[in-house]
């Protein structure tokens, strides 16, 4: 008897990539209703949209990719976050500092590409 996993994969990277994204967006929450804002702007569309957009890509988004809703949209979103941390905030750091969003970058787009699998709310 022949057994896939390709299911269960998905759901264990979705969810696990999801849940170890959310703990790098949840502190940032805090900083958005903080008096005097602090974050990079490398795009130049201001410090409070810079911070927005990553809240977005960092934990509304992977909040839906988590539970399975919507998951190829949603999985765009930290897709491109984690690009700007790469090449607008991280290029010139040393490959320890790059490796997070280069490893973030990989698991969301092969969400993107894969789809959820089966146990997702997408399927359902």
């Amino acid at each position: 008897m022949k057994r896939n996993f390709t299911d269960l994969a998905l759901a264990i990277l979705r969810i696990g990539a999801s849940v170890m994204m959310l703990t790098h967006g949840i502190p940032k929450i805090e900083r958005l209703f903080a008096e005097t804002i602090e974050f990079p702007d490398p795009l130049g569309v201001g410090v409070a949209t810079s911070l927005t957009l990553v809240i977005i890509g960092e934990v509304i988004a992977p909040i839906f990719v988590l539970i399975g809703f919507r998951t190829k949209l949603a999985a765009i979103f930290p897709i491109i976050t984690m690009l700007v941390a790469f090449f607008f905030v991280h290029l010139n750091d040393p490959i320890g500092k790059q490796e997070k969003a280069i490893l973030f970058f990989i698991m969301f787009l092969t969400i993107l590409l894969s789809g959820p699998g089966k146990y997702a709310i997408d399927k359902k």
